[in-house]
């Protein structure tokens, strides 16, 4: 299990990596929709087909992300962290997620091994962690923090239409993000005891 302090850390790319499988995506219009309540249903059939075609490589499969809290307004793509004995043995699992349509679009070696890989339809993004890895950890807490309390989910969704009209690529958005993230999972940490 990790430490609190593995867990509160705050990841910062390593600028020598370079994390694109097949070079950056490009730029595309970051639109932030309405909550939809076909959203919790689209990653039950998502994960259902997921370990129907991993079986026993699934060590867990979790709904993450805008679209996993009720009522956020969020981009129209499914976030799904999967948890895999060593993302690294990357033969367990992406062809056969390949063959779903999937594709591997990030290695990150440096940021506890995660992959990612993207379905196009519907749009998902597809994380591949280790087991005990904290940045599975604080995705689960920050879904759950923003399920529970509305005062940080209104900030979290004022966030993130305010860093829409910056353009440029999700990994742009997301920098735009980054400061009201950052108080939140404070507070979370905080309120959980591990600060």
């Amino acid at each position: 299990m990790p430490t609190n302090e593995e867990i509160t850390r705050h990841h910062d790319p390593n600028l020598s990596e370079n994390p694109w499988v097949t070079g950056p995506p490009a730029p595309e219009t970051v639109a932030i929709v309405p909550y939809n309540p076909e959203w919790p249903r689209r990653y039950q059939a998502l994960s259902v087909e997921i370990r129907a075609t991993l079986g026993d490589a699934v060590l867990g499969i979790e709904h993450t992300g805008s679209t996993s809290v009720e009522g956020l307004a969020a981009k129209d793509v499914i976030d799904i962290d999967l948890t895999v004995a060593d993302p690294r043995d990357e033969n367990v699992y992406v062809p056969p997620l390949e063959r779903l349509g999937y594709v591997l679009t990030v290695r990150e070696p440096s940021f506890h091994e995660h992959r990612c890989l993207r379905l196009a339809d519907p749009r998902a993004n597809l994380h591949v962690f280790g087991p005990d890895c904290p940045e599975s950890i604080r995705h689960r807490m920050f879904r759950d923090w923003l399920r529970a309390h509305p005062e940080d989910r209104a900030l979290y969704e004022d966030t993130k239409r305010a860093a829409v009209p910056g353009g440029g690529n999700v990994m742009d958005y997301n920098a735009r993000k980054q400061k009201a993230v950052r108080q939140i999972y404070d507070r979370l940490f905080r309120a959980a005891g591990m600060m």
